[in-house]
């Protein structure tokens, strides 16, 4: 198995650069054997398609698809759609993109673990993947204290969860209360803007935008952090926690809009947040309380442990979690002894403060009393647990520094973006989404969609400065076709917001993060099995705009 750069954005390209020329509409004076529109319409409609990956599309034979034939200066609609119909056919010729594999590791930047000696984790969503019903639960939990805390209608209990509403990455601007999506380049994704539970159509969403584009001060405050500024409009929900807090606050907007009862967005987001935020302590005693209901068994967590330890590697564990849950859930996991796996345990480590803050000490937990000692800390010794610090003094008590350490995390921004940006780690991800990412990439109806939709843009835009009635006419009818394609493509992934890791076209904003802030990325952290510990990940190399189409010309 290779490491790949991008699958998301790339999966669409691959194997598929060569289509760019396909038809040798740039001149007009080359094309593809000339169709009646109503025999390929049949021939169309009777191919049909391999599941296999790298299968091609079976038919008409390809020599009759391909036969060369002279269309000097198309003038007449028959004329364009004769280049429309040879453009199908070339398209029902070509083989599909090879399936993605499901366990890969992608490469964002290169990385050489022979260079790693110390390996870091994040606890939630990286070593303990949970099962669907957690987000179920914390809903739940959310739901009820909407109600009793802060005085909500009881209307509201009966509001039930959603788990395909949402998908993480999203932001919520606090002060129009509407939950948007955004590519990489600050644009919104029309069709994918939300009023509670209710699709905003475009013309409302330019109207109160005035633009498709926003400003970056509007989406990141003044200062353009990459972490939540207060100034900033709004807030993007990067983390699987998250996702019962969306729909959450979506099926209550929804609800007081139904019911014509005046709010504040930004208000009823920040209850539903500390909402969220207060249950999961309750969360954390019903899970420890039947771990095998919310956690995920992952058999390979200790072999992947086993093998870091014998290549000589140290590892440590930086998390949020109280130590009653992660001690509950590591020893269902991997076992009681999962501590020998471990050189340094910090939990309760309030990130990314623990990456940011300079001057908040490290202190022991006492097991036995469950409380923290007050014991100035010299070193950091193996089999104790310890609580907040920062990674300051991890480094210096430890020595570990640079990139020498690759730290895996769930969240771009909380886990990974400072110790990249200020300390040099490495990174990597684990985005447990590209599960049903991939699998939806390898499905054939999607390829041949995804196919389809890249040579159909590419005649509307070698036919676009055509100003003949004719042309224009047949331009509509692609663009109508082009915007099915995409609406298509789109929702086999999540109906309401497409795939987590690109809009239309572009990537979207949490990409572009990812990107930046993980050196590598994959679906499971014990993926890495199948890699040695001097193994290198080398990122594809993409084609930038103003290069060919492929360098395999």
């Amino acid at each position: 198995m290779c490491a790949a750069g991008n699958p998301i954005v790339s999966a669409l390209l691959r194997q598929n650069v060569l289509l760019r020329s396909v038809v040798a509409i740039r001149s007009w004076n080359t094309a593809l054997a000339p169709l009646s529109k109503s025999n390929s319409s049949a021939q169309w409609q009777s191919r049909s398609f391999s599941s296999d990956a790298g299968a091609t599309v079976t038919g008409a034979s390809a020599a009759s698809a391909t036969a060369p034939a002279q269309i000097s200066h198309p003038k007449t609609v028959s004329d364009f759609q004769e280049l429309y119909e040879a453009t199908k056919k070339k398209f029902q010729s070509k083989k599909l993109p090879v399936d993605v594999h499901p366990d890969a590791v992608f490469a964002c930047n290169e990385l050489d673990l022979s260079e790693v000696q110390v390996y870091g984790f994040d606890y939630d969503y990286t070593l303990a993947c949970y099962k669907p019903i957690l987000e179920d639960l914390l809903y739940n939990l959310a739901r009820e204290m909407l109600v009793k805390r802060f005085r909500y209608p009881d209307d509201i209990l009966e509001l039930e969860y959603e788990p395909n509403f949402a998908v993480r990455g999203l932001h919520y601007d606090v002060e129009k209360g509407l939950l948007v999506k955004l590519d990489s380049f600050l644009q919104l994704q029309l069709g994918s803007v939300y009023r509670g539970r209710t699709k905003v159509e475009a013309d409302e969403v330019l109207k109160l935008y005035h633009n498709r584009l926003l400003p970056i001060a509007y989406v990141e405050g003044p200062n353009n952090s990459y972490r939540h500024n207060t100034n900033s409009k709004m807030v993007q929900l990067a983390d699987l926690f998250s996702v019962p807090e969306m729909c959450l606050l979506c099926n209550v907007i929804e609800y007081f809009e139904r019911n014509r009862i005046d709010y504040n967005p930004e208000i009823v987001f920040h209850d539903v947040r500390t909402a969220m935020g207060s249950c999961h302590p309750i969360m954390h005693g019903k899970v420890m309380l039947n771990t095998e209901k919310y956690i995920e068994r992952n058999p390979k967590l200790v072999k992947f442990f086993e093998k870091l330890q014998q290549a000589g590697k140290n590892l440590f564990l930086v998390t949020n979690s109280p130590y009653s849950f992660v001690n509950c859930g590591m020893s269902w996991l991997v076992g009681s002894n999962w501590r020998d796996f471990f050189d340094v345990v910090i939990v309760q480590a309030r990130k990314p403060k623990f990456f940011t803050d300079e001057s908040r000490p490290i202190r022991l937990f006492d097991e036995r009393t469950q409380s923290h000692l007050w014991d100035r800390v010299f070193k950091l010794e193996k089999g104790k647990i310890y609580y907040e610090g920062s990674v300051r003094q991890l480094q210096e008590l430890k020595g570990w520094r640079g990139h020498s350490v690759l730290y895996f995390g769930d969240h771009p921004y909380s886990d990974l973006a400072d110790v990249t940006l200020k300390h040099s780690w490495r990174t990597g991800a684990i985005i447990s989404e590209l599960a049903h990412e991939i699998k939806t990439l390898n499905r054939v109806d999607f390829k041949m969609s995804a196919n389809w939709l890249q040579m159909l843009t590419q005649l509307i835009e070698e036919t676009q400065d055509d100003e003949s009635e004719a042309a224009q006419k047949c331009l509509r009818d692609w663009m109508d076709e082009r915007d099915q394609l995409r609406n298509k493509t789109k929702n086999v992934f999540n109906e309401q917001f497409g795939s987590v890791f690109r809009t239309y076209h572009n990537p979207t904003y949490f990409s572009r993060r990812l990107f930046r802030f993980a050196d590598i990325y994959t679906s499971d952290i014990t993926n890495l099995l199948k890699f040695s510990t001097t193994h290198t990940f080398y990122p594809r190399r993409g084609v930038m705009p103003h290069e060919y189409a492929s360098h395999f010309i």
